[in-house]
């Protein structure tokens, strides 16, 4: 009984004493992922920089470059965890007296590490990218819905500074207050000019945050126009009418361009995850794969002898 005792405790203490866990080909495996993973990229950018042309109609569709960068993100991350799983799997020594079960729950638990800390320094270098191109989506779509005060034709296409949207508003502001005779603007009065631009700036800026002008201030941007201007009350009207319905069709396009931006961000974020779910269950695999052909060469080696 005492004896049976003595080797239980034996094995146990020579099972705690010994480690699960290679470091060392894990480690290797992380770096040979995330080493791939950059040669990769640089290769990707490359094919995107000569598929894309300032010349209208001779390049790739938004669409098909945007479908195309996806696509890369997913092989580079099933290619990059497939040699990092397989080299941790393949460098780690051969386990003794291990049931075959539990060498392949091992390696498996190797290669799924090795992705582990590859994906974790993947984070670390293309982090703030991965980050800048996600808030530039949300970005987008938060300052169409702010209202951005007249700025919203600059939304379109940038990602909404205040003097981007200060211009875009002076620039509204100056087409009401055009004068019908370019003669005049020499002659005008530059208090009253400031004036009744500091008003009818605030008055666009009032109502772009409401969602619309009011009848009071259209009337009174069609006063302030017409005596400007030296246009008559219609006519004044009309262009107060034509700014309005320009400064509209630019808020509705940088709606539909945040839109995009953000089911673009969507998208990514979401073929990043299951990218990143295949590929931890690929470098398990391999890892398996690896471990699996270490230890029959070796073992055909060791009979050749």
């Amino acid at each position: 009984m005492q004896s049976t005792l003595s080797a239980v405790g034996s094995t146990v203490s020579t099972e705690s004493s010994a480690s699960a866990i290679s470091w060392g080909p894990i480690i290797a495996g992380a770096f040979a992922a995330s080493t791939l993973s950059f040669v990769l990229m640089l290769l990707g950018s490359g094919l995107g920089l000569s598929m894309i042309s300032p010349w209208a109609g001779s390049g790739a569709s938004v669409t098909t470059f945007a479908i195309s960068t996806a696509v890369w993100l997913v092989v580079v991350q099933w290619l990059s965890s497939g040699v990092g799983g397989y080299l941790a799997g393949r460098l780690r020594t051969k386990w003794v007296d291990v049931h075959t079960d539990e060498v392949f729950f091992r390696d498996t638990a190797h290669g799924f590490l090795a992705w582990a800390l590859a994906t974790l320094l993947a984070v670390g270098l293309l982090g703030s990218a991965v980050t800048s191109m996600l808030g530039s989506g949300v970005q987008a779509a938060s300052t169409v819905v702010s209202g951005a005060a007249m700025g919203a034709s600059a939304g379109a296409s940038t990602t909404g500074s205040p003097a981007t949207v200060d211009n875009a508003t002076s620039y509204l502001v100056d087409s009401l207050f055009r004068p019908a005779d370019a003669s005049k603007l020499a002659a005008a009065n530059p208090e009253s000019d400031a004036a009744a631009t500091a008003q009818a700036t605030r008055i666009l800026i009032a109502s772009a945050t409401a969602g619309e002008v009011s009848p009071d201030d259209k009337a009174y941007l069609s006063q302030l126009v017409a005596a400007r201007t030296g246009l008559s009350e219609a006519d004044a009207k009309t262009r107060v009418d034509a700014l309005l319905a320009k400064a509209q069709d630019a808020k509705t396009k940088a709606q539909q361009a945040a839109d995009k931006a953000r089911k673009a961000s969507a998208t990514f974020a979401l073929l990043g995850t299951l990218s990143l779910i295949i590929g931890a269950f690929i470098a398990g695999a391999a890892a398996a794969l690896g471990g699996r052909q270490r230890d029959e060469e070796e073992t055909a080696y060791l009979a050749t002898r």
